[in-house]
C-alpha cells in the first residue's frame, strides 16, 4: 500500500469515526420507534442498515492501517501522539501504551526540530506534505532514515484537528546510495591513478628506449599488466562477492610467465601474506613486474638453474620484503639508473611512501623493500 493511500485511509477512518459519533447524537434526539410497526419491510426506515455499513467500513480501514508495514502515527495540533500502529512499534521501538499522549518531538533529533514547526504550520493551512526524506530518532537514540508523508485530519465539519504521519524506513536505500557514491569516487581515483602511471611509463620509455619498436613493446607489456591487475582488483559486482587481493597472490601472478614449477628455476614466496588495497595493488604489480622482467632478462630467471625467493615479514607498522635471486649469471651494479630502476624508485617512494635498496652480490641481486602497511591497505 502506498504512503499516500495509507494517509487517505487513515483520514477516512478518522472521518468515519466522527460521522459515527454525529449520527449517534442525532439518533438520541429522535422519537422512539414503534416496535409493533406492521408496515412492509421495504417501507421501514433504513438508517440502521446505513449505520452498520459505516461501522464496517471504519473497522476495515482501521485494520488496514494497523497491519501496514509503514509506521502510521496521528497527532493533534499541539504535537501530542494520539494513535500508533504496529508498524510504528517496529520502526521506532516504542510500545503503543508508552508513547500515546507523548510529544512527537521524542522522535525528532535536536537538529531537525525546525522541521516539525514547519510541518505544523503547513497543516494548519490544510496543506499536505508528500514524501519528505528526513531522519528520525528511535527508542534508545538510534537514528533512522525515513520518508515521511503528512496529511491533515478533518472532522465531520471539515475542521482540522490533527495530522496523520506515515514514515517508511529507507535505511537500506540510503546505504546502497552511499555505497554507490563510494564506488564512484574509488573508480574515479583508480582511473586517475592508472592514467598517471601510464603517463609515467610512456614518458620514461620514450626518453630511454633504444628504438621505436622497443618502446612500443615495453609500453604494451606494461599496459597489459595494468589491465590484468585492474581485473583482479575490481570491487565485487554481485552481492557477497569478494575482490580481495593478497600479497602472495599478486606476486605469484606476476611470476607465472617465468616460473612453471619447483626445483631448478623455482620461484617461491614465503612469510607474511596480507590483504592489499586497490591502489597499492596497481603500484606493487608494476614494481614486481619490473623486478621479474629484469630477472628474466639479466638475472636468475635468465638461467635454467636460477631461482628466486621472496620473503615477506611484518615489522610493526611496516612490511619488509626481500627479493633474492640466485643461480643466474654474475651481476654488477649498472653505471647509471635505467628505466626500470627509475620506475621502481618512483613507485616505492612516491606512490607507496617506502624505501628501496639494491644489493649487487656475486651470487645474484637482492632487493630490500620497506613499505608502510597503512599505504598497502589503501
Amino acid at each position: 500500500m502506498g504512503m499516500t493511500s495509507a494517509a487517505n485511509l487513515l483520514s477516512h477512518t478518522a472521518a468515519a469515526g466522527a460521522a459515527k459519533a454525529s449520527s449517534a447524537a442525532r439518533r438520541a434526539t429522535r422519537a422512539p420507534v414503534d416496535t409493533a410497526d406492521r408496515r412492509p419491510r421495504r417501507d421501514r426506515p433504513t438508517a440502521p442498515r446505513r449505520r452498520i455499513g459505516r461501522d464496517d467500513a471504519a473497522e476495515h480501514l482501521a485494520a488496514i492501517v494497523e497491519s501496514s508495514e509503514d509506521a502510521i502515527v496521528t497527532k493533534d495540533l499541539n504535537g501530542l501522539i494520539t494513535s500508533w500502529n504496529k508498524g510504528a512499534e517496529r520502526l521506532f521501538g516504542y510500545r503503543t501504551r508508552e508513547i500515546l499522549g507523548k510529544p512527537i518531538t521524542l522522535l525528532i533529533p535536536d537538529d531537525r526540530r525546525a522541521e516539525e514547526n514547519e510541518i505544523l504550520a503547513r497543516l494548519r493551512r490544510g496543506r499536505r506534505i508528500r514524501h519528505f526524506e528526513t531522519v528520525r530518532r528511535c527508542k534508545g537514540g538510534v537514528l533512522v532514515d525515513v520518508s515521511l508523508s503528512v496529511s491533515p485530519l478533518r472532522d465531520a465539519q471539515g475542521r482540522i484537528y490533527g495530522a496523520a504521519k506515515i514514515a517508511r524506513d529507507i535505511s537500506d536505500r540510503k546505504q546502497m546510495e552511499a555505497r554507490q557514491a563510494i564506488l564512484i569516487r574509488e573508480m574515479d581515483h583508480r582511473i586517475k591513478n592508472i592514467f598517471a602511471i601510464a603517463s609515467s611509463i610512456i614518458h620514461l620509455t620514450g626518453t630511454r628506449a633504444e628504438s621505436l619498436d622497443k618502446m612500443v613493446t615495453d609500453v604494451q607489456d606494461r599496459l597489459a599488466l595494468l589491465a590484468r591487475v585492474h581485473a583482479i582488483s575490481m570491487p565485487p559486482v554481485e552481492p557477497g562477492g569478494s575482490a580481495e587481493v593478497r600479497l602472495h597472490q599478486l606476486i605469484e601472478m606476476i611470476f607465472a610467465p617465468y616460473c612453471q614449477h619447483d626445483g631448478p628455476g623455482h620461484c617461491r614466496v614465503t612469510g607474511a601474506d596480507i590483504p592489499l588495497g586497490g591502489n597499492s595493488v596497481t603500484s606493487l604489480a608494476l614494481l614486481f613486474f619490473e623486478f621479474a622482467t629484469n630477472a628474466a632478462k639479466y638475472g636468475a630467471l635468465s638461467s635454467l638453474g636460477g631461482s628466486l625467493d621472496v620473503e615477506c615479514a611484518e615489522d610493526g607498522d611496516w612490511l619488509a620484503i626481500e627479493w633474492r635471486e640466485a643461480g643466474g649469471p654474475q651481476v654488477r651494479e649498472p653505471d647509471k639508473e635505467g628505466f626500470g630502476s627509475a620506475l621502481s624508485r618512483i613507485t616505492v617512494e612516491r606512490h607507496l611512501g617506502g624505501s628501496l635498496e639494491r644489493l649487487w652480490q656475486p651470487h645474484g641481486l637482492t632487493i630490500r623493500l620497506r613499505l608502510p602497511r597503512e599505504k598497502l591497505s589503501q
